[in-house]
């Protein structure tokens, strides 16, 4: 048996069963008494059994028309429900968004977001990665995560890229280092025989400070290597040397006595981008992070003129 009936001809049929007049039906559901005949009609060829005993002073349900009376209420509730449930989440009443983000940025931009969200929308759950940008697309591809922030464009042929932002490089200084007194920007060459204090390759943060440097025909040779950017705070706080990092890395576990400079010559811009999979779009509620998370970069890093040179491509892993 082909079901080909709407919910709009269940509901004429359930205002039959329940006024048993055709005219009254006609009236209530907005039809001629003809077209809801129509329906009964249709109904009845597709169910193959008669729902209504009727003649010209009466019209009453059948045994079967009582059965699929009860059926089509069912079916009307839950058709309702489900158009609830589906605006709950058009409406972001309800939702989940789960995502994945490079440390610096799960340390500054995503908690701002997820409280405007939470603020915004509270029957929304959200839940945050912070991982590397290489486990971060392995999480996207798998479906573990709605979408990842990078610093890296992935060269993917499932995943897509979207530039949300950009931010710049700063040298993190000792507050009474000589350097930190003013505001004017520092150059690399001006910075590039102080003691500093850097990642390890294969990052791109170091990569991007030796590509910096190498432009100057400079090496850069930094005297301590460290991974986690708190301890390379605490260690310029503590006087031990200089950082130069991208300014949303900067920020993560900010200490007073820590002074930074903005580096230019080159003015070398970090792409953040948004990662997704191909062909998969994004929540309403994942949709509305994202433009949350766009808000506070652009808030935490003013936009800045184009750079005077190429960005490293992110091939390395990101802090």
């Amino acid at each position: 048996m082909k079901i080909n009936w709407s919910t709009r001809e269940l509901e004429v049929f359930l205002a039959l069963g329940q006024t048993l007049s055709f005219r009254r039906t006609a009236e209530q559901v907005h039809l001629s008494q003809s077209a809801v005949s129509g329906v009964l009609t249709r109904l009845e060829e597709t169910l193959q059994v008669r729902l209504f005993d009727r003649t010209t002073r009466s019209v009453q349900l059948t045994l079967a028309g009582q059965v699929f009376l009860e059926q089509a209420q069912l079916l009307c509730t839950q058709a309702d429900e489900a158009v609830r449930a589906v605006r709950s989440v058009a409406e972001l009443q309800v939702g989940q968004v789960t995502l994945a983000a490079l440390p610096s940025l799960a340390a500054t931009v995503v908690p701002l977001a997820m409280a405007r969200l939470t603020e915004r929308h509270p029957g929304i759950r959200l839940a945050v990665m912070d991982t590397l940008s290489g486990p971060a697309f392995d999480l996207v591809r798998s479906g573990q995560v709605d979408f990842a922030l990078t610093a890296a464009n992935p060269a993917y042929a499932d995943l897509d890229y979207q530039p949300l932002a950009s931010d710049g490089f700063v040298l993190l200084l000792p507050a009474q280092h000589a350097l930190a007194k003013g505001r004017r920007a520092l150059a690399w060459s001006d910075v590039a025989e102080l003691t500093h204090i850097s990642m390890p390759l294969p990052t791109s943060v170091r990569q991007y400070a030796d590509a910096a440097l190498l432009q100057h025909r400079l090496r850069f040779a930094p005297r301590y290597e460290v991974e986690h950017l708190a301890t390379i705070n605490a260690m310029v706080a503590a006087g031990l040397g200089v950082a130069a990092l991208p300014e949303l890395a900067a920020a993560v576990a900010p200490l007073t006595g820590v002074v930074r400079r903005r580096l230019v010559e080159p003015d070398i811009l970090r792409p953040i981008g948004l990662v997704t999979r191909r062909g998969r779009s994004l929540s309403p509620a994942s949709t509305e992070m994202v433009a949350l998370l766009r808000e506070e970069m652009q808030r935490l890093v003013p936009r800045r003129r184009k750079p005077v040179s190429r960005p490293v491509p992110a091939s390395g892993e990101e802090a």
